[in-house]
């Protein structure tokens, strides 16, 4: 039986568990401050569901380990400076972006950047946090400690937000998911929608940039790269090395999940593209309670997280996918009551792409 170790044991570790398990690949997710001697990992692939972790007596070890898959990217992505410098390397679109050394800065990133400036911490920062907007009149609100550890970058007049996701294998063989609109609320994923046939330019364009960076990684797994629509074309905003929110309708609506597709990449099982056949939905649950009545809806699919219900937490999510987007649409009405009001401006969303 092949064994993989995650590194990291939150709901994206416990869903490439439970993908291993019909392949017959014992998957164990572990927390950072477990003891080296209880993990099995001599015998194991090494992945991971954060892109980051301190010191700890495991990641010393796994640090050591030759099977551990990427170990050397993540640091590449998980700085979003080495990030951006990737990006530019290769020539691929993103938005205008400076380091923020000094205070002294402003009138210059103004003037390069417009009237708008996004600060994101170089490292760390998820969901919205550790990103400010800032104009002229408001940069006092960025803490000092934020000079020389973070980035900033020009605000993006979008029309929307996709992602791709996709996988390379070890021989260099890569394959993707369609392009996922995704709507964002306070810098947290809400709501995705996919097509079993995304627009034709945006997906290709995409594919191109993401094969690119996995290549010059020689990445080997699945890893998400979020984009921005504009007029020009897509522009790349960030990536994640690992399995990805925004794929977690492939769970319900492709052949092949995103935990397995990585799961089978990492561990040199046949790589195939996933086949995509009918539109799908997720819908992200954050700081809401479990209610079993969404369950009374037949297309619906609950992934319920077993965490502590927190305020901005996400704690699960619904997956939806049928051929008859009439059908998926009335659903997501039918969800709207068994849902906190919050919730109904990203079904109105995800309606209207399904229009």
């Amino acid at each position: 039986m092949k064994q993989v170790c995650v590194l990291g044991n939150g709901q994206l570790g416990r869903m490439l568990r439970q993908a291993g398990e019909p392949l017959g690949i014992a998957v164990w997710p572990v927390g950072l401050e477990a003891d080296p001697d209880a993990v099995p990992f001599q015998q194991s692939t090494i992945t991971a569901e954060i892109e980051r972790w301190p010191e700890t007596a495991l990641t010393r070890e796994l640090a050591r380990h030759p099977a551990f898959v990427n170990r050397d990217v993540f640091p590449i992505i998980a700085d979003r400076l080495t990030q951006k410098q990737l990006f530019d390397r290769l020539g691929l679109a993103t938005a205008p972006w400076q380091l923020l050394a000094d205070k002294a800065e402003w009138p210059g990133v103004f003037e390069m950047l417009g009237e708008l400036a996004i600060v994101k911490r170089r490292t760390g920062g998820y969901d919205g946090r550790g990103q400010w907007r800032l104009r002229e009149n408001e940069t006092g609100q960025l803490p000092d400690e934020c000079y020389g550890e973070c980035i900033v970058e020009q605000g993006i007049n979008f029309s929307g937000e996709v992602s791709l996701v996709g996988a390379r294998s070890r021989d260099g063989a890569t394959v993707f998911y369609p392009l996922t609109h995704n709507l964002h609320q306070e810098g947290i994923l809400r709501m995705s929608v996919a097509f079993p046939q995304a627009d034709a330019r945006q997906q290709a364009q995409a594919e191109e940039m993401l094969s690119a960076i996995m290549h010059e990684l020689e990445y080997v797994g699945v890893m998400a790269m979020e984009c921005f629509i504009t007029p020009a074309g897509l522009l790349i905003n960030e990536l994640a090395p690992r399995v990805h929110n925004s794929g977690h309708w492939t769970q319900n609506g492709a052949s092949i999940s995103q935990f397995e597709l990585h799961l089978r990449a990492i561990t040199g099982l046949p790589l195939p593209p996933p086949v995509v056949s009918a539109p799908s939905v997720m819908v992200n649950l954050i700081g809401t309670d479990l209610n079993y009545d969404w369950l009374r809806l037949p297309l619906v699919h609950l992934h319920w997280y077993d965490k502590e219900v927190r305020p901005g937490r996400k704690v699960g999510h619904l997956n939806l996918s049928d051929c008859d987007t009439g059908r998926l649409s009335a659903t997501l009405e039918a969800l709207i009551p068994l849902l906190p009001p919050e919730y109904a401006s990203g079904i109105v969303w995800a309606q209207a792409r399904l229009d």
